[in-house]
Formats: C-alpha cells, structure tokens, sequence
C-alpha cells in the first residue's frame, strides 16, 4: 500500500512539474508607506524583471484609466506584428469612425491612408484617439472585436479588475482598471523592442510636416532613463500615467492614477522611480537562451547529448546594500528520451539566497532530437569502433 502512494506521489509531483510556469522571483518586500506623501488616488512601483510590487497605494481600487488604455491597444499590435499578422508596412484605411474620434486626435480623415509604423507612431508619441480605432478595425476588422480581444488578453495577464469597452480611453460606462494592471501591461508591452522605436521621441511630424506629434510623456525628455510607457487624463479619471526607466540592470515601472493636475502625476512618478533607483538593485543570474547545462544526456535519440538553455531571463531583486551571493540548483527531469522538441522543459535552475529558495527558472532543451532509427544505431556502434580502432593505433 505505501508503495502504491509513493507511486501516486511522485506522479502527481511529476506532473506539477511538467504544467507549473517557472519565471523569476525577488527576495525584495514592497512597502505601503514613504517618506514623501503621494495625493494620487491610487500608486504603485514595480520592478521589470521580477514583477516585484515596491510601494502600493490602493492599487487593486478600480478606477477610470482614460488614455492608459492604450497601453493594451499597442501591446495588441505589437503582438499582431510579431506574429506576422501585421506588417509596419501594411496601408491602414482610415473609416468614418475612426476619424470622428474627440479627444487627442491628429485629425484623420475618413479615406486617408497611413501605413502601420505611422498610426503607431502616432498613438504612441500624441496618444492618437484616431489613430487607435483605425488600427484597431486594421488588426481585427472591426472595433468591436478589437476590444473583445482587449478583455480577453487582459485576462490572460491576471488583470482581474480590468474591463474595457473601448480602445482610446475616452469616458465610458464599465471601462475601469486599476494601477496594479496598469503595472501589468505595462510590463508586457515593454517586452517588445519595437516600442522603444517610437516611445523615446520627443517630437515629430506626419503628413510631410504638415502634423505635429509632441510625445504626452514629459518624462523622456526630464528624467533619466525614463522611455516609455503612456499619460492619460479625462475629467473622470484625472491624470494618470504609467512610466518606465532603466538605470543599469534595473527597470522599473511608476503608475499614477488619478492626480490632481499634470505636474503632479510627473512629479509623483519621478519621486517613485528615484525611491526604487536609490533603494534596490537588480542582479542579473542567467540571461535568456544562456547554457545553464552542457551535454545532457539523451537516450533513444540520434543525438546522445543536448544543451539545456535558459527559457526566460532571471534576476534577482535586492535591497541596496544586501549580500549578492547566491547558489545555483540545476536539476534536470532524468533521463531524457527522445523525441524531444527545441524549447521543451527538461529541467529547473533554482536560486537561493541563505539557504532560501528565491527564484526559479526553466531550463529547454537546446535543439530538437529525433527518435534514432536501424541505421542510426549502426552508424554510431561503427563510428565508435572506428575511434577506437584510430585511437589504439596512435598509441
């Protein structure tokens, strides 16, 4: 019978194992006071790497999220050009709808025509209300549609307070969010590089000089490190922003929400980033795609050894001033045996700190291995006979 549990426990710990999403972690706690007041209705500072909350303030309270919203807009296209869907090349076709937008607008007309890296261009840097629904009905066809897949990534991100009833941020029953998943996808968005493309630039023109885009987020021209993410402001919401920098290894995130005035929302998330930047470190343990195991074994396969690689980036969160040492656990699920695909889970790094587990992150397989056949077992017994054969005679 004890035999039998055994059996049953180290299945269902295997399959744990197999299903469970190994990321990064941080040894850093978050704190809910500072030594300055913040008079936004709701805050929060995140690190990047970790995702680690540094200072909240009402961060799970929904609110109206005006212009933020297109944070989830862009993070949809980037993702539709990434996966091929989407070209920056592509015409975007601009509808009646879309150019009866109110709010910031750079004035599209219905029949205009724009290709792609333009309409982002301008909802990035001018927070385009236009530009938005023009890409949207490009992406999916329709508005609608457009918003429905919103909702539905949001969900997939773990933004539990979120809804949206439309693409732009303009005021609207039932559209609300809070900082914690501004935070959220926010830090999805800055996983793609092209964003950076626009986000940095102060100002630019369209239409051959004929429109002005001047970038809403202050902050990449007044704070150090300071290159993205998005300002919104309606009467309902107040001033918001979600604001990212990076000094060295460390990324941080500042959401705002619900300010006063302008200045206010760029004061608040300057002071938050200074207070992460002069607190806490990041310390990088293995990039992405780094060898973390040489020659891992297989069997059954026409390759006997594979690389295990590093599937994401991990990094450590620290407090300035604390121990940088740490200990790396590889554990690889064996024995491996073919197939095996490029990019599959065969094992875990794990980092402590004081003998306390602070971060984990899957190890995949390097390259691909294919089931060995007939010949292939007798190609490797001749192979290895030959070595011999080559080796006994040098001696």
């Amino acid at each position: 019978m004890s035999t039998l549990k055994s059996a049953i426990l180290c299945w269902l710990l295997t399959i744990l194992f197999v299903i469970m999403p190994f990321g990064v972690a941080a040894a850093a706690q978050p704190v809910t006071e500072l030594p300055f007041a913040i008079q936004s209705k709701a805050a929060l500072l995140m690190d990047y790497e970790t995702g680690t909350v540094l200072y909240e303030k009402n961060a799970h309270e929904k609110r109206p999220m005006a212009s933020i919203t297109k944070i989830m807009t862009l993070l949809l296209a980037m993702e539709a050009i990434e996966d091929g869907r989407l070209k920056l090349d592509d015409p975007v076709h601009v509808s009646e709808y879309a150019a009866s937008m109110g709010g910031s607008t750079v004035f599209l007309a219905p029949g205009e025509t724009f290709p792609v890296s333009t309409i982002l261009e301008s909802i990035i840097v001018a927070s385009a209300n236009d530009g938005s629904v023009a890409l949207a009905e490009k992406i999916y066809g329709s508005h609608e549609l457009f918003v429905q897949k919103m909702n539905e990534r949001a969900q997939q991100l773990g933004m539990k307070n979120t809804h949206f009833v439309n693409c732009t941020g303009l005021p609207a029953e039932n559209h609300y969010t809070t900082a914690y998943d501004v935070a959220l996808m926010s830090r999805e968005l800055l996983k793609h590089p092209l964003f950076f493309k626009w986000s940095t630039i102060w100002l630019d023109y369209m239409r051959d000089g004929q429109t002005m885009l001047v970038n809403t987020n202050k902050l990449i021209r007044f704070y150090e490190g300071c290159d993205g993410v998005k300002t919104g402001y309606t009467e309902e919401a107040g001033h918001c922003i979600s604001a990212t920098a990076k000094r060295g290894n460390l990324r941080l995130i500042a959401v705002i929400l619900g300010a006063p005035t302008s200045q206010v929302r760029f004061s608040e998330a300057s002071k938050l980033l200074d207070y992460g930047f002069a607190n806490y470190e990041s310390v990088r343990v293995v990039k992405k795609g780094q060898i973390v195991q040489n020659e891992v074994p297989v069997t059954g396969g026409k390759t006997s050894k594979i690389m295990g690689l590093a599937a994401d980036n991990l990094s450590l969160l620290l407090s300035k001033g604390d121990s940088k040492e740490f200990t790396k656990d590889v554990q690889i699920s064996a024995p491996l045996r073919a197939p095996i695909n490029q990019g599959q889970k065969i094992g875990v790094l794990t980092v402590k700190r004081d003998g306390k587990e602070v971060g984990k992150v899957d190890i995949v397989a390097g390259e691909s291995v294919e089931v060995a056949g007939v010949f292939d077992y007798f190609s490797r017994i001749f192979n290895n006979w030959l070595k011999r054969s080559t080796n006994g005679k040098n001696r």
